[in-house]
């Protein structure tokens, strides 16, 4: 058999050993569940820390269960490592390292680049290698593809295979997960698809070969460019709402009852995660080296990343209406996650928010049942212990995260006056002299 066949005959009877790059937010719950399928996967990561929990069997993600990390490392189906030199007796390997920007605003493809240059010295034939981190259209081709083949002497196509497949992980949803999930996968070359597939019909429930590379990653930004602009107009149009006297949030209701044409986004105070805030500037980037401007993605960016200086405002002007100023006051705020019911910080809006609120001069303090701390963005904070003194005590609550464990109706009624940039209150919000609502 040639170089193709024997893989797709090991990748078919799992007796093909996978390597997982990264085992983050998207690396680790993929491992486990190709772990699971049946595969030997083993976990590479520059973080020891990361390295000794895995293999002690403790998981560090919420949505990976420590049973389930237990068990396939006591199984020998789970293992981790800091060192890349197991990749010589590698046969698939799937990188899902971060792709964060720069302060400036451009890719920082670091740790692609880092990963890669590792995994080139121990390239060799019979080879799949499958890139996860979200990043421009042209990253796989253009960086991969002349680190691992040409300077090894390696054709791809014929004696290793490369390709995308987008990661989409959801943190905190139960409904669609990993296993799931259709997952994209465009290859570099037409052979580099089939067997970069047939790895993961092993242990995906749904693939979706595409035509290149390109294609794959361009879907993924087309996913997520989709999300921020439209969450971009919705949180224009609560800015308007505001200036028109109008509750945006019934506005949305209303117009979310047409059973056609209308998709229902919800406004906030910013954009969080790792995707949305990030991976459309990948795609305006990258234009922008073509002499072409996206204007609906630089536009919805400028309104999302206003959206927590206009919170500050909203806080600002309902202490006014108690005859309080911003600087000085106790700030309360309820939520640091960036969305409801994790314990993921990254890109939250609730940094932002409590930054600008300390900026101002305001004394503040926070509760999230799931984040103990926060240490980022040169903010050291603890989480209250005691919510409901903290509430009390506060001059103005501001709800960022709408963690559905709080008891919103206790809040309320012990809360000098809040700010809502959820619609986590409801009905029990509106018209309330108490509250106001993005």
């Amino acid at each position: 058999m040639n170089t193709k066949d024997t893989l797709l005959e090991k990748l078919q009877n799992k007796t093909a050993s996978v390597a997982v790059l990264g085992l983050g937010y998207v690396g680790l719950p993929f491992a486990t569940v190709f772990a699971e399928a049946g595969f030997e996967v083993i976990g590479i990561d520059p973080d020891s820390r990361k390295i000794e929990k895995l293999n002690q069997g403790v998981s560090y993600i919420q949505d990976v269960p420590t049973e389930v990390v237990a068990r396939l490392a006591e199984a020998g189906k789970l293992k981790a490592t800091t060192d890349f030199s197991v990749l010589v007796d590698v046969d698939a390997v799937s990188i899902c390292v971060p792709t964060p920007l720069r302060k400036t605003g451009d890719p920082d493809l670091s740790f692609i680049l880092s990963v890669t240059r590792e995994l080139a010295k121990y390239m060799h034939p019979g080879m799949v290698v499958v890139l996860e981190s979200t990043t421009y259209p042209g990253t796989t081709r253009e960086i991969l593809l002349p680190q691992l083949g040409e300077e090894n002497d390696l054709i791809v196509g014929e004696d290793y295979f490369l390709a995308f497949s987008p990661e989409r992980v959801d943190p905190g949803r139960e409904d669609w997960t990993t296993i799931n999930t259709p997952k994209v996968i465009g290859g570099i070359t037409e052979a580099c698809s089939e067997v970069a597939s047939t790895w993961y019909r092993g242990a995906l429930q749904t693939v979706v070969p595409v035509s290149s590379a390109e294609v794959a990653e361009m879907a993924k930004l087309l996913e997520n460019t989709f999300r921020m602009i439209n969450i971009g107009l919705v949180n224009e149009m609560a800015v308007m709402c505001d200036r028109l006297g109008i509750d945006v949030w019934e506005v949305i209701d209303a117009a979310a009852t047409k059973p056609f044409g209308f998709m229902k986004f919800t406004p906030g105070p910013g954009l969080g995660g790792h995707c949305i805030p990030i991976d459309p500037l990948y795609l305006s980037w990258k234009l922008r080296s073509l002499d072409y401007t996206a204007r609906f993605i630089e536009l919805a960016s400028e309104i999302n990343l206003g959206m927590p200086r206009y919170v500050v405002r909203k806080v600002q002007d309902t202490l006014n209406e108690l005859g309080k100023p911003l600087k000085g006051s106790r700030i309360l705020v309820l939520g640091a996650a960036y969305k409801p019911d994790i314990d993921d910080l990254r890109e939250s809006p609730a940094l932002d928010v409590i930054g600008l609120l300390e900026q101002s001069g305001s004394k503040v303090s926070y509760h999230d049942p799931y984040v103990a701390k926060i240490t980022e963005e040169e903010l050291e904070l603890q989480s209250v212990t005691d919510l409901m003194a903290a509430v009390r005590d506060a001059d103005c609550v501001v709800i960022i995260t709408n963690h559905s464990n709080y008891d919103y109706a206790a809040i309320l009624d012990a809360a000098a006056c809040i700010v809502d940039t959820r619609n986590a209150l409801g009905e029990m919000g509106r018209k309330n002299p108490k509250v106001a609502r993005l």
